[in-house]
């Protein structure tokens, strides 16, 4: 019998006894209270168990090896949780991970698994990259046709429901995580956000190293659909796919073939021949003028390193000093004036509007939206029983509410179950008291969905006299957590140097692929975005 509310975190651990500390202390910190922790042993011969004998709260069992996805069936009969996590030993999770996760879910009650975000770690180099998985409206169609977008499976999850009727597939070695997305996503609904869930460490013992495995196990996946395909859709998406994986395991292979990043063993090469004779001529055969490409951009003309670079030769071309070309950006002034409304929409809107459906589960009741109601009206449908507007202009016609939200005495407290503020904080100049007047006037409960411009052109027109600030990621955690409290804020930042760049030309939303505006650079924040939550006790 499962215990609701209770969270079940499953750590399988195969002779990664070197690693298990730090992924049980990330459980055992985390802001949620209700936790068990499991700790499956599949046969390790280090010092596994007594790692996890120094946790009297950490349940232990041992089992002969009989790989990843054996272990974590095993965890889940072995658990109690209404809920269940699986945490590699390798891994860990950031404190908020189970508070964040069973949010969603009581959110969105007929949803099989949430799924989050999570950071590609490389402890040797010091050095972390985001993986924020776009929000898919289809999920299904979009694991068929691009792979494992949803990732590291730390940062999901599961309702016990979905596992006892799709456990984990005990015949796969690798690739068990997709495989088992595949099925429930074929079956019930997902529910899918951008905050930051766990830590992925990377490092040559992984499992995901083993390149030919690894597609094989991922192309056997995708075949294992084919009798369940009913659509047109569905079978183009599958066709999609396994073009996708060949091409994504091809190419690492190959920067590890020429760039000599590590070894390559003869089945590699044979898998790759095999797939590929083409490529293998390719990759194989230039290889040795790959592997010496730093030198040969001191003396090849620009255009033939861009000519490697477009058939692959070269992975990451960087121009000579002065040989930049600039294109169709070499001018003074943007190709629009007005954040690219002309040219198919403003990017950041993107970013708004993703974050808003993300979160629109709290767009409920009664909502004050500033300036007009249209995002109410779109993200809060039938929830919303009461949308009111706040506008500075006491000649709007649609406004309930006049004022600035800097001093707005007028407005009731504890009134609101949400706030929304998209686009605004930055064009009020005493900021600090419009987040006090927010904090106010929401109720017990209340939530603030908050956004506001990072890397930005300045409006040109209405609003030019009074844009006065841009914010990182860091400045909106201290100025917001200020006021509603700790472990009541949640931050966002998106945007990349390519994003940056389009959004200051004016480039159109239209114009840039999703896969260019979902990869996130914390060099380069575009836009911000802001969940804060009012405390049930009013402070």
């Amino acid at each position: 019998m499962a215990t609701t509310g209770l969270v079940s975190v499953i750590i399988p651990c195969f002779n990664q006894g070197c690693f298990l500390a730090t992924a049980i202390e990330s459980v055992l910190q985390q802001t949620y209270p209700l936790v068990e922790v499991l700790v499956i042993d599949d046969g390790s011969s280090d010092t596994t168990a007594v790692v996890a004998a120094r946790y009297p709260s950490v349940r232990y069992f041992h089992q002969p090896n009989q790989g990843l996805a054996a272990a974590r069936n095993t965890g889940l009969h072995r658990s109690q949780g209404s809920y269940l996590m699986f945490l590699d030993a390798d891994d860990w999770l950031y404190p908020q991970a189970l508070t964040l996760n069973v949010r969603y879910l009581e959110q969105n009650p007929v949803a099989a698994f949430v799924a989050g975000a999570y950071e590609l770690v490389y402890p040797g180099e010091n050095q972390r990259k985001g993986q924020t998985p776009a929000i898919q409206p289809e999920p299904y169609l979009t694991l068929l046709a691009r792979g494992n977008y949803l990732g590291m499976i730390a940062a999901i999850t599961f309702r016990r429901w979905a596992l006892e009727e799709f456990p984990f597939n005990a015949s796969f070695r690798r690739c068990e995580d997709y495989e088992l997305y595949l099925r429930i996503t074929r079956n019930y609904a997902i529910v899918q956000h951008q905050e930051l869930i766990a830590g992925y460490r990377i490092h040559a013992n992984s499992l995901s190293a083993d390149i030919p495995a690894m597609l094989r196990s991922a192309l056997r996946a995708l075949e294992m659909q084919k009798p369940c395909l009913r659509t047109p859709a569905q079978r183009k998406a599958m066709s999609q796919g396994i073009r996708h994986w060949k091409q994504y395991y091809y190419t690492l292979l190959c920067d590890v073939l020429l760039t000599r990043k590590g070894t390559v063993s003869r089945e590699a090469l044979l898998s790759l021949l095999a797939y590929s004779p083409l490529l293998f001529f390719r990759f194989y055969v230039f290889g040795s003028l790959h592997r010496y490409t730093t030198s040969l951009k001191r003396h090849l003309p620009r255009t033939v390193l861009w000519g490697l670079h477009k058939v692959g030769l070269i992975n990451h071309f960087v121009p000579p000093v002065g040989q930049v070309a600039f294109g169709d950006l070499d001018r003074l002034t943007p190709l629009c004036a007005n954040f690219g409304f002309t040219r198919g929409g403003a990017i950041d809107r993107y970013y708004v509007e993703n974050f808003l459906w993300v979160q629109s589960p709290s767009i409920q009741n009664r909502v004050l939206e500033i300036g007009d109601n249209s995002y109410t009206v779109h993200f809060g449908g039938e929830k919303v029983t009461t949308s009111d507007i706040l506008h500075v202009d006491a000649n709007n016609p649609h406004a309930t509410f006049v004022g600035d939200l800097s001093h707005a005495p007028h407005l009731p407290d504890n009134t609101f179950d949400c706030l929304i503020l998209t686009q605004t904080l930055h064009l009020i100049y005493d900021f600090k008291s419009a987040l006090q007047t927010c904090h106010r006037i929401l109720k017990p409960g209340g939530v603030l969905l908050l956004t506001v411009p990072g890397i930005t052109p300045i409006d040109p027109g209405e609003w030019r006299e009074t844009w006065y600030w841009s914010f990182t990621d860091k400045a909106l955690s201290r100025i917001v957590t200020d006021v509603f409290g700790q472990n009541q804020v949640q931050v966002q930042s998106f945007g990349n140097v390519h994003v940056a760049a389009a959004f200051l030309y004016g480039v159109g939303r239209s114009e840039l692929t999703r896969e260019k505006l979902d990869f996130y650079d914390p060099q380069f924040q575009v836009i911000n975005t802001v969940k804060a939550v009012k405390s049930l006790s009013g402070a």
